[in-house]
């Protein structure tokens, strides 16, 4: 572990994740803390969605508009209920399908909220979500119109200093965002062209009509 102004480096092998520095870095979530880790695609930077002070510090580090909501990253299918959603015939089909992996679902909630799901494709990522032990959202690792980071350096270069840790596993695999999918609208919409390929999706979803 190494220390870069005010940010936390922790080296992890991703094949092998050590199990005390992720927990470190969990209860650095659970306590408000902003950590940026690797996931198959990108590298993203988690906050704990049930701390309103770790959000507002993740909007303004991003330099986000207030009204485009974060995506949360679960490393179980049953955070989705206990989010208050659920997933009908085309979420099942299309999370059997490609997750965990680069694809984000929106869906709707029992109090009409739109929440966007994804569960990556990468072990140091479902470990550190999982042993958060609370709501992990995390938009990728760079500035607001900036290209998302494939490796931890792409980070620092960005966003050290103004975060609390990351978590350096090498390279991510695919170098690209996850694709979106609208699935509170029907016919589902993609809403971001991304890894998953939108033939790929229509697929799943038996569309042939698409525009």
């Amino acid at each position: 572990m190494a220390r870069l102004k005010s940010t936390l480096l922790f080296k992890v092998d991703p094949g092998r994740p050590d199990r005390e520095r992720i927990d470190c870095c969990a209860a650095m979530l659970r306590s408000g803390s902003l950590v940026a880790f690797p996931t198959e695609t990108v590298y993203g930077l988690a906050a704990n969605l049930l701390d309103p002070g770790a959000i507002d510090g993740l909007y303004k580090i991003k330099v986000r508009p207030r009204t485009k909501p974060f995506t949360v990253h679960i490393a179980d299918i049953s955070a989705i209920g206990k989010m208050g959603c659920r997933l009908d015939k085309n979420g099942r089909a299309l999370v059997r399908r490609f997750w965990p992996g680069p694809l984000t679902i929106i869906l709707k909630s029992r109090d009409g909220r739109k929440i966007g799901f994804r569960m990556p494709a990468n072990r140091i990522a479902l470990e550190l979500i999982g042993r958060a032990r609370v709501p992990v959202v995390a938009p990728s690792a760079n500035l607001s119109g900036k290209r998302p980071p494939t490796r931890a350096a792409d980070v620092l270069r960005q966003l050290g200093g103004k975060i609390d840790a990351l978590i350096d596993g090498g390279r991510t695999k695919v170098g690209v965002e996850s694709t979106v999918v609208d699935l509170t609208v029907s016919p589902p919409k993609i809403l971001r062209k991304g890894a998953i390929k939108a033939r790929e999706i229509l697929k799943v979803l038996k569309i042939t009509n698409h525009k």
